[in-house]
């Protein structure tokens, strides 16, 4: 996984910023939903979502919907994404399918924020004209089915009933529980007006492959338009159109709401990386599981080699038996590949291999921190907000592991976990976190003190520090 993700904004000033995303996971059953009025003009919309999938799409497993409507079997729509990547948007009314998009292209970068834009305008005389899907602002052409609906149809996404997001449930009887695992931010619904993909996003001028998102809120949203921003942690389905066409929060809570978006990318785990283990995934790759069968190997999805970073590990486990380590990315065997600590023995990591006697103690929610000063070759880790070995990352003394023991220069973030499961903080927890602690930048949520000069692993610090 590259340093700087394709297609995800890494600039560090963007102009137009968006501060929050929701996170959805799969294993909660998360979702949000309305239920629509009548419609300003169901025959034109404008359905735009940014959207970081998580889970493993590469194994080609699974499959989630991001949009469902269902009165029964025979009238419906929905748009999800299959185990292999490929889009789908399908629908159905009185019982004959009008419209059908699958891509041939795949989307499954774990690590990366993609937009989706989906721009309905049946009165358009040719076909290919009435439904137009944009990606990352270029406009998908290669399509495996492609079906079209008739001239003056009016969308079913448009009509008054019950909508959702975040599951592929498409409301109803007949109800899927294959939910949505991921990110969404800045979800935004146009009933009735014609935009275009301008409207919603833009190709940063220094980075053209770069495509940024705009400010929406002038935009005429009509009467079933809305605007999720996700910035009110106590209500997730907020509209921010000006309309209150709020959405009802399933299972959601405040800890889902994430400062991981398509203007500020963090760090998370890669379960596309080829490790030892097998790990169960969740909480937007950034849980992780496993069982008695192996050490199960993890690691992040951004490559650092120069820069100070901070990040915290949560141990679940009662009996705690895993790692947290940095190493080089080739390295993909053994069960403490890299340098670092492990939590069982409490030893010292040198080169794969547990070293010296066990240092002080270990507990189930202890939280582990990582400071590594790339830089200068040196890392440094804490139990509790506590430096092992006299460490003081702010001043670059007593580090717990230096140039002279062989660390890296570059590499990812990683460790391992043995019949337990663990939780990863890169600067947007899945947990709760009890003080809140952000870095210099003001990037970041941490339990504990970011120490001085060191950053959350986050695009924005990346571009100016990475």
């Amino acid at each position: 996984m590259s340093l700087l993700i394709p297609g995800t904004n890494s600039i560090k000033d963007t102009g137009y910023n968006v501060a929050n995303s929701a996170r959805f996971n799969s294993g909660s059953s998360d979702y949000i939903q309305r239920t629509y009025g009548t419609p300003t003009n169901a025959k034109i919309f404008g359905l735009s979502w940014w959207i970081k999938i998580s889970g493993d799409p590469v194994a080609g497993t699974g499959q989630f919907d991001l949009w469902g409507e269902r009165t029964n079997s025979s009238n419906r729509v929905f748009m999800s994404l299959n185990g292999s990547g490929i889009f789908n948007f399908f629908e159905k009314n009185g019982g004959s399918n009008v419209l059908e998009l699958d891509t041939n292209r795949q989307f499954r970068d774990n690590g990366a924020w993609y937009h989706f834009l989906l721009l309905g305008d049946s009165t358009q005389s040719t076909a290919s004209n009435r439904i137009k899907l944009y990606v990352n602002g270029v406009q998908e052409t290669n399509f495996s089915t492609e079906t079209y609906p008739s001239q003056d149809y009016e969308f079913r996404l448009a009509v008054n009933s019950t909508k959702y997001f975040g599951r592929i449930g498409l409301g109803g009887s007949g109800l899927s529980t294959n939910y949505f695992d991921g990110y969404l931010a800045e979800v935004a619904f146009v009933d009735g007006t014609v935009t275009a993909h301008t409207d919603y996003g833009e190709f940063d001028e220094d980075s053209p492959t770069i495509w940024k998102p705009k400010d929406i809120s002038g935009l005429t949203f009509g009467n079933n338009g809305f605007h999720l921003d996700f910035e009110d942690s106590s209500a997730l389905g907020n509209d921010v159109s000006g309309n209150n066409n709020d959405f009802t929060v399933n299972n959601l809570t405040s800890v889902d709401q994430s400062t991981d978006t398509c203007t500020n990318n963090f760090t998370t785990l890669n379960p596309s990386a080829n490790l030892t283990g097998s790990p169960t995934y969740s909480e937007g790759n950034l849980k992780v599981a496993g069982d008695s069968s192996a050490n199960h190997n993890w690691q992040t999805t951004f490559v650092v080699s120069s820069g100070k970073w901070y990040w915290e590990l949560k141990d679940l486990t009662s009996s705690p038996d895993g790692s947290l380590l940095f190493y080089d990315q080739s390295i993909i065997s053994g069960s403490h590949p890299g340098y670092g600590f492990v939590l069982n023995s409490r030893k010292k990591v040198i080169n794969g291999s547990p070293t010296g006697s066990a240092i002080g103690s270990s507990a189930q929610n202890d939280i582990w921190s990582m400071a590594l000063d790339l830089d200068n070759g040196k890392m440094f880790i804490a139990r509790n907000g506590t430096y092992l070995s006299s460490g003081d990352p702010g001043n670059g003394t007593n580090p717990f592991i230096q140039t002279s023991d062989g660390l890296p220069s570059e590499g990812v973030f990683g460790g391992h976990i043995y019949n337990g499961s663990m939780e990863l903080n890169f600067g947007s927890p899945s947990f709760s976190i009890s003080s809140g602690n952000a870095d210099a930048n003001g990037f970041g949520n941490f339990e504990y003190a970011v120490p001085s000069g060191y950053f959350a692993l986050c695009t924005k610090n990346l571009a100016e520090f990475g």
